[in-house]
């Protein structure tokens, strides 16, 4: 007789976000490994705030929503105070950051993606450091399991109260960009005036990216490469001081899955150097169309990059010069960077989840 499948409940308030970033990318890359898992795949459930419209945009993943009838953020303050819990009939709960609910005794899993707040409290507003110390002290009072990218973060939590015992590093996966769309990736350059090889950041703007540093790094270097090649810059803005307008840089905003895909396959070298990451996920999105890496010592890369110190601005001069013109070590990154990106696999990510989620139904 088979055994009943788990049901698991997922939430995804994240992805109602018009920027749902890093979280957003790992709640979707956790649903596509859980989909491609076959046989003894979990029954899942997706809670999320009202949706925007008919039909809801989260049925596209393939899995019945459980839709508020609240907005989203006056879901997530019920939530935060505990007045809403969690639907029953569930094995288990997913929460897939730190905004958590009161599940009503059904195991809770929270994945804690950085504590980045505390170590660099300058690069955060006021607001958003208030809202995630409350929302870690919640986590750790609602959930029976952590799950982690990085052993940094797995550290931090410990340091903050969770028991080691319950904290599972999983590193997250760089499967999950739609092939590169080469006419909408030439079709957007053209529109930006970008014509030929050109330097490429990805990134929300806010102070946590380094982005000032980059920019000076870049004015440096632009007349010793081969020709001034463009930086293009890619990402929503966040928080903080806007960006100065500088000769070379062009900035797009959010772009598509597929044309960033285009981006990242065109571009001749990715630079990436926050000053500090949880885990970092757009240099292993590089590796996996064969793009070199400049970037800050990260969890991501497992020394498949150019490192730089981040605060250090000559150095970032000196790597983007480096990366951009010597062929031996680009073939040496672009080899390195395709075995590291075929370590990080969403369906390997699903299946330590899934694991994790029967051991806690099995009690």
């Amino acid at each position: 007789m088979s055994r009943r499948r788990l049901r698991a409940l997922v939430v995804v308030e994240q992805l109602r976000r018009r920027s749902p970033g890093g979280i957003g990318t790992y709640a979707r890359g956790l649903l596509q490994g859980l989909g491609e898992l076959g046989d003894g795949t979990p029954e899942l459930e997706l809670l999320a705030s009202r949706p925007p419209g008919r039909p809801d945009p989260l049925e596209a993943l393939g899995h019945p929503v459980r839709a508020s009838v609240f907005p989203g953020p006056v879901l997530t303050r019920l939530w935060d105070r505990g007045v809403l819990s969690a639907p029953s009939g569930f094995d288990v709960v997913q929460a897939v950051s730190l905004a958590t609910l009161e599940t009503g005794g059904t195991p809770l899993v929270s994945t804690v993606l950085d504590l980045l707040w505390r170590r660099l409290p300058e690069a955060y507003p006021d607001r958003g450091r208030a809202w995630h110390e409350a929302a870690l002290h919640r986590s750790l009072r609602r959930a029976e399991r952590w799950i982690v990218p990085a052993d940094v973060v797995a550290h931090d939590l410990i340091d903050a109260g969770a028991p080691e015992a319950g904290v599972t590093v999983i590193p997250l996966g760089s499967d999950h960009l739609p092939p590169p769309d080469d006419a909408a990736g030439a079709a957007l350059l053209a529109r930006l005036g970008v014509d030929g090889p050109f330097l490429l950041s990805v990134g929300t703007l806010e102070p946590r990216k380094n982005l000032p540093r980059l920019l000076d790094a870049y004015r440096r270097v632009r007349g010793e490469l081969p020709e001034p090649w463009p930086l293009v810059m890619v990402g929503p803005t966040g928080w903080g001081e806007q960006l100065p307008a500088q000769d070379g840089v062009v900035c797009t905003g959010l772009v598509a899955p597929a044309e960033l895909s285009s981006l990242y396959a065109r571009a001749r070298l990715l630079a990436y150097v926050p000053l500090i990451e949880g885990f970092g996920l757009p240099p292993v999105e590089a590796m996996v169309v064969g793009t070199p890496v400049l970037a800050s010592p990260l969890p991501s890369t497992g020394g498949a990059s150019l490192e730089v110190d981040p605060r250090d601005t000559d150095a970032i001069a000196d790597g983007l010069l480096r990366l951009g013109t010597d062929e031996e070590l680009r073939r040496r990154l672009r080899a390195a960077g395709a075995a590291r990106s075929a370590e990080l696999r969403w369906s390997v990510v699903a299946r330590r989840h899934a694991d994790i989620w029967d051991e806690l139904a099995r009690g």
